[in-house]
């Protein structure tokens, strides 16, 4: 209570209206949907509320959580203030060592299809001192959505340090992968750069200098493009961040977004 100076735990809260409070909510990740929506329905007259969820790291494998609804909806409210932090805002180096690790274990379990079983056992062939993390293909997205030019079939993430490894001298480890496999490839570090991701599924590699953020925003990833270029980094209809959205969800649960950016003067 505000006028109290005194902070009580209430549980449950149904059947509670809460006025003159203060509530926060915390890890909303793990709350389910109803609840989290029911936690708005209890704030009462001069209340504020507070909640602090990881959409991202800490979400159940279904994908449903409180976070991302309260997130969504507190964005459409004109008092809510919607505070986004990212991988930038991080200042321990040892947590962002930790969500480095989160991301790589993330995608070495994650299930693969013969085509992506088939690549890393190549790699376990040509290239057997580079460790793989995973490998993740997508010729077919590409088709559908009416892609061309210089984009991969299939994307291959590396340990950092081990991008040399896996090319070999003058390229000719990956291009006997490439052989073996039938399927363009294209190599990423895994390092925090998202950048270099987008970068990887682009048609276009001078856009990215174009690109000013990519960073977590809730449960997508978010990238800022220069207005100026922003047509040639979404593609006709959209197709580019399409294809970036399809392949970071079967990669990480996550979305693409892109967004305008103002022009830097």
């Amino acid at each position: 209570s505000l006028h109290a100076c005194r902070s009580t735990l209430e549980d449950p809260l149904r059947g509670r209206t809460f006025d003159d409070t203060v509530m926060f909510l915390d890890d909303a990740q793990n709350v389910q949907p109803d609840s989290a929506a029911e936690v708005l329905i209890r704030l009462g007259r001069n209340s504020k509320l507070i909640v602090a969820g990881d959409p991202v790291f800490q979400r159940g494998e279904d994908g449903a959580d409180g976070a991302t609804l309260l997130r969504e909806a507190l964005l459409g409210e004109e008092k809510a203030v919607v505070v986004d932090l990212g991988v930038k805002d991080i200042v321990r180096p040892g947590a962002r060592r930790g969500i480095k690790l989160a991301l790589e274990l993330r995608m070495r379990k994650r299930r693969l299809t013969d085509s992506e079983r088939y690549v890393e056992d190549a790699f376990k062939v040509y290239a057997p001192d580079a460790d793989v993390i995973t490998a993740i293909e997508f010729k077919s997205d590409k088709e559908s959505l009416g892609i061309k030019g210089d984009v991969p079939d299939a994307l291959v993430f590396v340990k950092e340090g081990h991008l040399g490894r896996a090319v070999g001298r003058g390229g000719e480890r990956i291009k006997s992968i490439e052989n073996d496999v039938g399927l363009r490839l294209r190599l990423v570090e895994m390092t925090l750069d998202f950048k270099n991701w987008i970068r990887a599924l682009h048609p276009a590699g001078w856009i990215a200098k174009h690109i000013l953020d990519v960073d977590f925003a809730g449960p997508e990833l978010l990238v800022s493009v220069r207005r100026s270029e922003f047509g040639s980094f979404v593609g006709h209809r959209g197709a580019y961040v399409r294809l970036m959205d399809r392949v970071f969800r079967r990669l990480l649960s996550i979305g693409v977004r892109a967004v305008e950016a103002e022009e830097e003067r």
